[in-house]
């Protein structure tokens, strides 16, 4: 199996590359989904804005096996890989950035934001203000081993993109593909 795999890695780097960052990349959203959903850390704006990256990650990984399938040229795929790996280290410096506003090593935006307060509805406005939850930047909500949450999303960023760019680097080699 492992032979498999590895043989699978050597012959069609960029499928290998895409089917991992799509894998990782699911996981990693679903994890977050998680941990704000199922556990209660409502995610801070600079979260959010992480997460982008994901977004973006995800569906051209899919785009690229289905390219791999008809026979996308060996540049087309390159160009995607390369625009995953590009995508993936921004996000691992904005996931740097955020830890480090965590860590109060810099301050952070000044945008921190919680639920707006249903201003039509009846009852004391300065209740409905009080009981809203500011989600700060510069609080981790959760760590282990020391790393919060963008500790955690600097280390699979720069994870993926070193994927894309070894798909990227197996695809310029010639070492699979088409050859347009």
């Amino acid at each position: 199996m492992a032979s498999q795999t590895m043989s699978f890695v050597r012959t069609q780097p960029a499928a290998a590359a895409a089917v991992a960052i799509a894998v990782i990349g699911v996981a990693t959203i679903l994890g977050a989904y998680y941990f704000q959903f199922v556990l209660g850390y409502p995610p801070c704006p600079l979260c959010l804005e992480q997460r982008f990256a994901y977004y973006f990650a995800i569906p051209l990984a899919a785009m690229i096996l289905l390219g791999i399938s008809v026979g996308s040229s060996r540049k087309v795929l390159v160009l995607a890989l390369s625009a995953i790996a590009v995508a993936m280290l921004w996000n691992a410096g904005l996931g740097a950035y955020h830890s480090g506003v965590e860590w109060h090593w810099w301050p952070g935006p000044q945008d921190c934001s919680g639920a707006t307060p249903n201003f039509s509805a009846g009852g004391s406005l300065l209740d409905q203000i009080n009981r809203t939850r500011v989600v700060r930047c510069d609080e981790a909500a959760w760590r282990f081993l020391g790393l919060s949450l963008a500790g955690y999303n600097v280390l699979i960023s720069l994870a993926l993109a070193a994927i894309a760019a070894c798909g990227a680097w197996g695809m310029i080699r010639g070492t699979a593909g088409s050859s347009r």
